[in-house]
């Protein structure tokens, strides 16, 4: 048994471990930057090709790799699948025993390997060649063995490992999840694939809460506060007490014509507030949301300007159908 010798146990200075942060994102972008420049000038079109195979395959997307590789195609399937492309992971040493039969001819394959020569990815090659599955290769070597079985070769750019021994994979990596980021989100736009269709697959977490529906926090019709133009502040101000929302919705023909907030009455408040109508103390032509608008978005909406507020009425076809408060937000985690 060969004893590992223990290096660097002297003190560090800040200065020296942030440089080499800096270095190791220079080295990174400088990665994405060739990565780029490939993709513009001949990988583009092996990409746009990469594409249309997924988006044409009946059946799934099968990533494979190895190591690091393997880490990446790990979240690359994880990302396809989220964004409407239906992938999932398999290891290559559990493929030749047994795993290959989740690869169907309906399947495409998208092996990732820096060398293009990964030994554990025999059997998975093999397999896409003697049933004919369409096969991808993410690698660096055009002319390694995973390439010449590939239909489609996406060669990465030879760019230096961050690593100072270039030995760790830490630029490769990088560049192989922005390329399957970038194939990712490529499906995701050609498909149409929408947030509320990614509200489906993401029901939980802060992600899910954020791509919850207005209508499904909104307080209903039976608890709005409403009043119409000529009611007197008086009667306005128990309205607005009793139903506890901080706003009152002004309504003309049952449309929301104008909104009386707190912040309203702080700025009109005077010895004859109770004595004008609501017409005179309203805010016309109130931001508004419809119950289809995404929670992210409601809060968004209300951030805006210099002045945020913390209600907002949903509307339909400029009928008032509910109220979303900035406290309804905060409770189901969107913000």
């Amino acid at each position: 048994m060969v004893a590992l010798k223990s290096v660097g146990s002297g003190p560090v200075s800040d200065t020296t471990l942030i440089d080499s942060a800096l270095r190791t994102l220079d080295l990174e972008s400088a990665g994405l930057t060739a990565l780029r420049e490939t993709l513009s000038n001949g990988l583009g079109q092996a990409f746009a090709a990469a594409a249309r195979q997924v988006r044409a395959a009946r059946g799934r997307v099968i990533v494979s790799g190895m190591g690091k590789s393997g880490h990446v195609g790990q979240k690359f399937a994880a990302t396809l699948a989220s964004t409407g492309t239906p992938a999932f992971f398999v290891h290559p040493s559990e493929a030749s025993h047994g795993d290959l039969g989740m690869i169907t001819t309906d399947d495409v394959v998208i092996a990732l390997s820096w060398s293009g020569e990964t030994a554990e990815l025999r059997s998975v090659v093999e397999h896409t060649t003697r049933f004919q599955v369409p096969m991808i290769a993410i690698t660096s070597n055009p002319d390694s063995s995973l390439a010449t079985a590939a239909d489609i070769v996406l060669a990465l750019p030879k760019s230096p490992e961050a690593c100072p021994h270039g030995l760790a994979p830490t630029t490769s990596t990088v560049m192989q999840l922005a390329l399957g980021d970038a194939l990712a989100i490529a499906l995701l736009e050609s498909k149409g694939f929408t947030a509320r269709d990614f509200k489906v697959l993401h029901p939980g977490g802060q992600l899910g809460a954020q791509l919850s529906f207005v209508s499904d926090l909104m307080h209903p019709q039976d608890r709005l506060p409403l009043a119409t133009l000529d009611t007197p502040m008086a009667e306005a101000i128990v309205v607005m007490t009793e139903k506890s929302l901080g706003c009152l919705g002004i309504v003309e023909d049952d449309r929301l014509v104008g909104i009386i907030t707190d912040g309203d009455l702080r700025r009109h408040m005077s010895a004859d507030l109770l004595k004008r109508t609501a017409r005179e103390i309203m805010t016309p032509s109130p931001k508004t949301v419809t119950p289809d608008t995404l929670a992210s978005e409601a809060l968004a909406v209300m951030n805006l300007g210099d002045r945020p507020f913390t209600a907002l009425f949903v509307v339909e076809n400029g009928r008032p159908v509910g109220v979303v408060h900035v406290h309804d937000l905060l409770r189901a985690g969107v913000a």
